[in-house]
């Protein structure tokens, strides 16, 4: 037996990930358990998951892989802060510090971290060192079920490189070319999600949300002044605009005047202007990336082409790619941004360190990507009774027919089911759920429950064999990472009155029979749901389509803004408690708000999160 752990770590979502004789035993992010969202600090929870949930200790590690070469990362560093100056020098001060007290001696600082893991005296694995994209490729790549693929990496930076193709076959991994930093479309994304008024790293999918309220009238703007696209879809940014490679912002005062406006400060009013701007930012990069997937097509001749990297997180950049790119099949990492590299980083160290042949079934190994921590109905039930907390218990079947008549009410339902998912999404296993056909659905989650921004959608899950029934897809999308339009049978079209609003105004205005999961662009973020990988969620959907005629739900994270998703039912029970949920179910067992005994309303709470 060879157990190899993958771990990320240091710079955003750190997490870990453990292989077994290659097979994928276990993976989740550290901030699930810290209660920290995105954090990056060590991910000593997330191992200790890992472990536990094989049995083993470090000592029987074969080998503990780091997803990147931070010496890499430093000489970077160097290069870019030596290329700007003497402009940058307050950053390069700042980055130095955190550099020469901690990240230029991550080796030994994540060996004692291991060494407290696993005790004084037991003996450490040999750690090994990945690079960025690699681990990106890897985890595209050897999950996928395909067993040849091209591969297209899309993040901020790595070490060096932004962007980088492959060519992936059997157990092999080769690079074609890359892009190198400053010249990154991810931190290009990035520059205009700051610009907007939300943060780095972390509303890059609040500003794709917000791009169908504009209209993209900057997109020659952007093309003349900001970034050179070749014919080939690769691209040079024109660094005069941009300040993220020389100081603390990621734009300078000539992108402000270039646009007209400073940047919008965080939870002030967004305009037309910023809807505009994102709906730009959108367009160009989705052509970007249909230029790039285009040209390594012609480049491979590859039938399919697996993504990876934080680009690869714009479901509607890879909706376009799967309708009108050239590739017949698109696979995507259901954890395409740095914690999955933990798993690509494991991965790389199986078929290239130990040499060992990979096997591809037609299915990709992810399983669904259920991969993180579960708990039994005794485990529920104990927490719930040592609390005393009301609660009744049902089988499956009776749970299921209970739970879709309470959604059928028009209840929100807090759904925790079997393992917790790997990756940014909710697919069924911690979950907000509510009934797609009310048109009060999407701002009663939004305000009472999420309290987040009203303008954001919602994403469906849909049982797989309706989903040409509900929406333009005719494959499946089990990890919610492509974006389709909605069923035009579906569709209610807009009046000419309608069609005059703008923005927000658009909100209320119902679009289809799905209106709580239908975009203003009569879209959606579609999650397939299948009884192979998650056969509970699908048992409750299908309750749902016998009641109702609809195989469709709401599907939104199981957490309110600023919170990591819930991983544990104490995790579930909190956020239901703290926000106006009706309905939860931890496993087979059911509890009303109506039962809880009454809280002293007090909102403190909410300065427990910060604010993404």
């Amino acid at each position: 037996m060879k157990a190899i752990l993958g771990i990320s770590a240091y710079f955003h979502d750190s997490a870990a990930a453990l292989l077994i004789d290659g097979r994928v035993i276990c993976a989740a992010q550290e901030e699930r358990f810290s209660r920290k969202k995105h954090d990056a600090r060590f991910p000593h929870h997330a191992i200790r998951f890992c472990l536990d949930q094989a049995g083993l200790s470090i000592s029987e590690l074969e080998a503990v892989t780091y997803y990147e070469k931070p010496l890499l990362t430093f000489e970077r560093l160097l290069e870019t802060y030596i290329g700007a100056s003497p402009r940058g020098g307050r950053s390069f001060v700042a980055a130095m510090q955190t550099w020469l007290h901690e990240k230029l001696f991550l080796k030994q600082i994540m060996k004692k971290n291991l060494q407290e893991i696993a005790g004084q005296d037991a003996t450490i694995p040999p750690l090994l060192f990945s690079e960025h994209h690699l681990s990106h490729a890897s985890a595209a790549f050897f999950p996928s079920p395909f067993e040849s693929s091209a591969i297209l990496c899309m993040d901020g930076v790595g070490e060096w490189a932004t962007t980088s193709a492959w060519m992936g076959h059997g157990d092999q991994l080769n690079p074609l070319w890359e892009i190198s930093f400053p010249h990154s479309l991810g931190l290009l994304y990035s520059a205009f999600t700051s610009y907007c008024g939300f943060k780095v790293n972390s509303g890059e999918y609040k500003l794709m949300g917000l791009a169908p309220y504009g209209t993209p009238r900057y997109v020659d703007l952007i093309y003349d002044n900001l970034i050179d696209v070749k014919d080939d879809g690769t691209f040079r940014l024109n660094l005069d605009f941009f300040k993220f490679h020389r100081g603390f912002r990621m734009t300078s005062n000539r992108f402000h005047a270039l646009f007209g406006q400073p940047p919008r400060k965080p939870e002030s009013e967004l305009t037309p202007f910023h809807m505009d701007l994102a709906a730009s930012i959108q367009l160009v990069t989705e052509d970007i990336v249909l230029a790039l997937a285009t040209s390594i097509h012609k480049e491979t001749g590859a039938k399919s082409l697996c993504l990876a990297g934080g680009v690869a997180l714009n479901c509607v950049a890879n909706g376009r790619l799967l309708r009108e790119g050239p590739f017949d099949d698109i696979w995507i990492q259901p954890a395409s941004g740095d914690a999955g590299s933990a798993l690509g980083a494991a991965l790389v160290t199986w078929h290239e360190h130990f040499k060992q042949p990979r096997h591809c079934t037609g299915d990709d190994a992810m399983q669904g990507t259920y991969l993180g921590p579960c708990f039994s109905n005794d485990q529920v039930c104990s927490h719930l009774n040592s609390k005393g907390i009301p609660f009744n218990t049902f089988d499956d079947t009776t749970l299921f027919e209970t739970v879709a008549d309470l959604l059928e009410q028009g209840k929100v339902v807090g759904w925790l089911n079997g393992r917790m998912e790997f990756g940014p999404r909710s697919l069924g296993a911690r979950s907000i759920l509510g009934d797609p056909r009310s048109q009060a659905m999407q701002s009663v989650m939004n305000l009472k429950i999420k309290y987040r921004e009203s303008f954001r959608p919602f994403a469906p899950s849909v049982l797989d064999n309706h989903v040409n029934d509900q929406f333009e897809l005719n494959q499946a999308s089990p990890y919610m990472l492509i974006v389709a339009p909605v069923n035009n049978k579906l569709c209610i079209p807009m009046t000419e009155e309608q069609n005059q609003l703008f923005g927000i105004d658009k909100l209320n205005v119902p679009r289809s029979s799905l209106p709580a999961i239908t975009h203003v662009d009569y879209s959606a973020r579609v999650q397939t749901v299948h009884a192979k990988t998650n056969p509970r969620f699908h048992g409750l959907l299908s309750a749902f389509h016998r009641r109702t005629g609809c195989p469709t739900l709401v599907n939104t994270s199981f957490n309110v803004r600023g919170e990591p998703i819930v991983c544990t039912p104490e995790d579930a029970y909190r956020c239901f408690m703290r926000t106006e949920m009706d309905v939860l179910v931890l496993e087979n067992q059911l509890l009303l708000k109506t039962d809880q005994p009454e809280q002293h309303s007090d909102n403190n709470w909410m300065t427990e999160f910060e604010l993404d």
